[in-house]
């Protein structure tokens, strides 16, 4: 009989292979069997469906604690090709995901925490708080769920080939299984996506954009400015009251500085707030110097906010401002929206019937 349960930390679905050789040495099984276990995870197989190995062995690894994010709805945008995935955690917790297609490839959006903390004032996620951390086997099943659920007709090539953790949560505030679920995503016996092809989005967590500068280097580092000063950025995210511009913008610099990748700047336009030329003045005055870019995103609506977006062609007349004052910026496609599935949309409409959260 083994003793592993959800409190002993360890999870099949984010397991190495050396981890998985000690579940195996505590279970008294081979550990020859740890290769073909990760093989089968990779799949987001579950114990029951690795029917290379014994039953016996099926059974005993079926007690140890997952990871798993199970899809239970997914809706489909009638605008667009994307969709959006309901996951229920082991828990009842809800979040969500959204696949988005490309002609160079699949985009999916992952969640890193049920609910949110930061109170960004456009942001539905964060509406109902933080409920907890998703464990990096959580988020890692949130991949292999999509590639179960939309199998790639050539089963060489991966569904995923791009992820940008920009759902439910501030990944930096859950650092560790963050940093857990990067090392395992890209690793070459496991999912083995590039680095290059995973974006990470931050409100601004300034200690933690220094260490991810050293421990994840090749990520591409999204940052929610969405102001071009502190006053404005007060009124539209908490956070700048704890980690100032002053602090935020040069953390931004020696990221794009120390890795050699180029930071992206997320710009939610909001009507009469950060949106005036003068705004725009500012801003290219802040980020130059920076190997930089700025997303534009006219603001999207979410019900319980009293914000209003600009229109698409007031925001193509923001990035010529900037441009002319040579800043690099374009404004965000929009994909999703008739689904809930863009920019400060998720949420979870299905948490009175699932008794979970998003």
């Amino acid at each position: 009989m083994n003793n592993f349960s959800a409190e002993s930390n360890i999870e099949l679905a984010s397991s190495t292979v050396l981890e998985l050789k000690t579940i195996l040495s505590d279970l008294n099984e081979p550990e020859f069997r740890a290769k073909q276990i990760m093989e089968w995870l990779a799949r987001g197989a579950r114990p029951d469906e690795m029917l290379n190995i014994p039953k016996t062995l099926r059974e005993k690894l079926k007690a140890i604690p997952y990871g798993n994010a199970d899809i239970i709805d997914v809706r489909h945008s009638k605008r667009d090709d994307t969709s959006k995935m309901l996951y229920e955690l082991a828990d009842g917790n809800i979040v969500e995901g959204v696949l988005m297609r490309y002609a160079y490839g699949n985009t999916l959006c992952i969640s890193t925490q049920a609910g949110c903390r930061m109170g960004c004032a456009f942001c539905a996620s964060t509406l109902n708080g933080r409920v907890r951390n998703l464990t990096a086997g959580e988020m890692l099943s949130e991949i292999t769920a999509v590639e179960k659920y939309f199998p790639c007709s050539d089963s060489k090539k991966r569904t995923v080939t791009n992820i940008v953790m920009m759902g439910c949560g501030e990944p930096l505030d859950n650092y560790d299984n963050t940093l857990r679920f990067l090392q395992r995503v890209t690793a070459a016996d496991f999912l083995g996506i590039s680095p290059r092809n995973i974006s990470l989005s931050t409100c601004g967590l300034v200690p933690l954009i220094y260490r991810l500068a050293e421990e994840a280097p090749h990520v591409t580092l999204c940052i929610s400015l969405h102001a071009p000063n502190d006053d404005i950025r007060d009124k539209l995210m908490p956070v700048n009251h704890t980690y100032r511009m002053n602090e935020l913008i040069p953390a931004a610099k020696h990221y794009a500085d120390v890795t050699g990748r180029r930071v992206i700047f997320e710009y939610a336009l909001v009507d009469e707030v950060n949106s005036s030329q003068e705004c725009a003045r500012e801003l290219a005055s802040r980020l130059r110097g920076i190997n930089c870019h700025v997303n534009l995103i006219p603001l999207n609506s979410v019900e319980e906010r009293n914000l209003k977006g600009v229109t698409r062609k007031y925001a193509y007349q923001f990035q010529g401002w900037l441009e002319k004052l040579h800043i690099s910026a374009t404004v965000r496609r929009e994909l999703g929206t008739d689904i809930d599935g863009a920019c400060g949309q998720l949420r979870n409409k299905y948490s009175g019937d699932h008794g979970g959260n998003c």
